[in-house]
């Protein structure tokens, strides 16, 4: 995905979540939504010095997964075999191969910087995406469309800071919930509707802070609390 993508692509999580167009530059997203989510960092291919993205860094020698392609394809990855004199030896040619490879892609498209993507389409910045479409700094979902700074989530869609929930949608801040639409700051609840602020309670609508409230009291509220949100 291209910078224009991307920030369409946030504009129209925004209109969902938040009933509001998208005011923050790529960077500001990534601080104010996405500063505790895992998500690739840029390290330089061992053998043409080219920037890519890998979520494993623990190693200081890299390759995108083209570039292993392209060699395992033209000269292959076998050595000759020599002589092994001593256990420094054997461990410096262990060191000249072991190229942690990076921008695991497989059978996506429009994907950039990005690593261990499958079968998805349309991801920036994210990690260990399956079945995704719409996805911006997110790490760890499934069949999920149009998401931003997520982790560990399955079946959503228009969602940001949906974290080890499934099944929710147009919200925004869900913590291990299910069935969670319309909503602000859910922790640990399930099938709620239009609730702001709760947590450990199940089937309904119009609440906040765990409180019943009138639908156009509540709706009211809501206004003043996105004003907050995005004003942070």
């Amino acid at each position: 995905m291209n910078n224009t993508e991307v920030l369409e692509t946030v504009n129209k999580i925004f209109k969902n979540v938040f009933n509001r167009e998208n005011k923050f530059s790529i960077e500001e997203i990534k601080e104010k939504f996405a500063f505790d989510v895992k998500i690739p960092k840029m390290v330089y291919d061992s053998t043409t010095n080219e920037e890519t993205w890998a979520t494993s860094i623990h190693g200081n020698k890299f390759i995108t997964l083209n570039n292993m392609e392209k060699k395992d394809q033209d000269t292959g990855w076998m050595l000759e075999k020599r002589n092994i004199d001593n256990l420094e030896e054997l461990v410096s040619i262990w060191n000249s191969i072991n190229l942690i490879t990076t921008e695991r892609v497989y059978d996506s498209t429009n994907v950039s910087k990005s690593d261990t993507i499958y079968r998805s389409e349309n991801v920036y910045a994210s990690n260990d995406i399956r079945e995704g479409k719409n996805i911006v700094f997110c790490d760890g979902s499934g069949n999920c469309d149009y998401m931003l700074a997520s982790q560990r989530s399955a079946l959503c869609q228009y969602c940001i800071r949906t974290d080890d929930s499934g099944s929710c949608s147009n919200s925004y801040s869900v913590v291990c919930s299910s069935k969670i639409n319309n909503c602000l700051f859910i922790q640990d609840c399930s099938d709620l509707y239009e609730c702001i602020f709760c947590a450990h309670i199940s089937s309904k609508k119009f609440c906040i802070g765990n409180m019943q409230f009138e639908e156009e009291e509540y709706y009211q509220i809501k206004e003043l609390i996105i004003d907050w949100i995005l004003s942070q």
